[in-house]
């Protein structure tokens, strides 16, 4: 399955008419007649969702960051609880042994 093709994809509009194309002049029979022009399609797709995402989470950090701030400010703290994470000796030892048990378990 695809998204639907009647809204824009700015990206994928040769790769949209072509399977457009082959629908028009493939028999209906041959399910499989306009599998590689589909896959092509399908690759668009992806990679116009990846462009979209990056774009869109471009500034996700910097936004995060400055939410914590306000969100300190607000509950009269004067570090961020990532500050406060970053400085806990206990929560990193924790993150530390998860690292290492999860690098066990995936180097097999």
């Amino acid at each position: 399955m695809h998204p639907p093709l009647d809204r824009p994809h700015p990206d994928c509009q040769e790769e949209i008419e072509n399977l457009r194309t082959c629908h028009a002049t493939e028999s209906k029979l041959k399910f499989w007649a306009c599998n590689e022009v589909k896959a092509k399609l399908d690759q668009c797709f992806k990679a116009e969702k990846q462009r979209m995402l990056a774009e869109m989470n471009r500034h996700l950090d910097q936004r995060r960051n400055e939410e914590q701030a306000h969100a300190a400010l607000a509950f009269g703290k004067k570090e961020t609880f990532s500050e406060f994470l970053a400085k806990d000796a206990t929560y990193q030892k924790e993150v530390e042994q998860e690292r290492q048990r999860q690098k066990r378990w995936f180097s097999f």
